[in-house]
């Protein structure tokens, strides 16, 4: 295992910069999570760790060690792609002891690293099959497998759930995350998916257009995010956001309605009002709001509700029915109420 140190990476592809000077310290077996839009960089980054891609200014270290001209099979990291990458004419155990095949390490030693790595994934039934009598589940875990047996110091995964099923990306997030919880390797995964990195990461790093806008623990960027892009792409389903000013101890939000502010509001200025569906609970006395859309999921009702000018969505435990335009008065959470500066977007505190 090992830390990894991101100084001041930059990526150029000709005049075009990919990435502007990024940095990100990782901690000896901790969980990262790269996550942003797609064209943010961050499996550029990824690439540019595993030695795939050359970086055009900064360092990266693993360990003590700056890899920025070590090849990638001299990194001593192990990488998961998203189409899984196996060898079709290989059996399962065939692809998971072909790194160390290479390598030349001894059979009683193949044999070894690969049973301990199928009895981790439950593999051990399956490992005279081949990559085309598998399902997508399976393949992804001979492809763990495969990284596994190396004994990284570091795994990447890239969007390794990606080509999955709903069910299937469920079950396999969970799998990983045990897998991670056992081994301890320090680990780097990219996925556009914000419930992935909720769900798995002991740090989340958002990237948008080349930089990152906030690094912390999921529950930090949820509680409390930096900025309207972090607040926008964080929480699902996403922040409503209400454009309006600060006057007379109220937010006033299009269509004259008086929103109440938390604590430690300013007294005055242009903000943008956020506020979570999860946040906004029924209230008989509260703001006037009225039916658009119920959409029942089970767990909770989503409801897309009129409030002045403005459409939020709220997500309420209670099972709701009501037709379109019937009145469903709400009031907000206050103390979990965000406000952020209209002009730069940045939170304020």
């Amino acid at each position: 295992m090992a830390t990894v140190d991101i100084r001041e990476v930059r990526k150029a592809f000709g005049s075009t910069q990919i990435l502007h000077g990024v940095s990100v310290a990782i901690e000896d077996g901790q969980f990262v999570v790269l996550v942003g839009p797609s064209g943010c960089g961050k499996s550029t980054l990824l690439r540019m760790l595993a030695g795939l891609e050359n970086i055009t200014g900064g360092e990266i270290a693993i360990g003590e060690r700056v890899v920025n001209n070590v090849p990638p099979k001299d990194r001593d990291i192990a990488m998961v792609f998203q189409n899984y990458a196996l060898y079709p004419h290989m059996t399962v155990f065939q692809n998971m002891a072909f790194s160390m095949k290479l390598a030349g390490a001894p059979k009683d030693v193949m044999e070894r690293e690969v049973q301990k790595a199928a009895r981790i994934l439950g593999l051990e039934q399956l490992l005279h099959r081949f990559p085309r009598q598998l399902s997508g589940g399976q393949r992804q875990r001979v492809a763990m497998g495969r990284a596994i047996v190396r004994n990284p110091q570091v795994f990447l995964f890239d969007e390794p759930l990606s080509n999955l099923d709903a069910k299937l990306r469920v079950q396999m997030r969970s799998e990983i995350k045990e897998l991670h919880q056992r081994l301890k390797v320090t680990t780097v995964y990219v996925t556009h998916d914000q419930i992935e990195a909720m769900t798995m990461a002991d740090l989340i790093v958002v990237m948008n257009h080349g930089r990152i806008e906030q690094a912390g623990a999921p529950l930090e960027l949820y509680d409390r995010p930096a900025n309207l892009f972090v607040a926008g792409f964080i929480g699902s389903p996403a922040m409503n956001m209400l454009e309006g000013h600060i006057a007379d101890g109220a937010f006033h939000a299009a269509g004259g309605v008086r929103w109440p502010l938390p604590p430690g509001a300013p007294t005055s200025g242009e903000v943008i009002y956020g506020i979570r569906p999860e946040h906004l609970h029924l209230d008989p006395g509260g703001l006037p709001a009225s039916i658009q859309v119920i959409e029942p999921t089970g767990s909770e009702t989503q409801v897309l509700l009129r409030i002045g000018d403005a459409s939020l969505l709220g997500a309420f435990r209670e099972r709701i029915s009501g037709a379109p335009g019937s009145a469903l008065p709400v009031s907000p959470d206050i103390s979990l109420v965000h406000l952020f500066d209209k002009k730069t977007g940045q939170r304020i505190p």
